[in-house]
């Protein structure tokens, strides 16, 4: 089997995308709170934009 890759998450904060990793503490509590949604398309052709993440420590 192929070994694990650690992958960098980032986040937009503020208009620009910085990585998790850099947040301090206070941040990476507050990341791990942020709701997480759906945007439907103009028309209702369904999702236009799915948002998943995760917490990196």
């Amino acid at each position: 089997e192929a070994e694990p890759v650690e992958c960098e998450v980032w986040t937009r904060v503020m208009g620009y995308f910085r990585p998790v990793r850099s947040f301090n503490i206070g941040k990476k509590g507050e990341y791990a709170e942020r709701q997480m949604f759906t945007e439907v398309a103009a028309g209702g052709h369904g999702p236009a934009v799915s948002r998943l993440s995760a917490v990196s420590a």
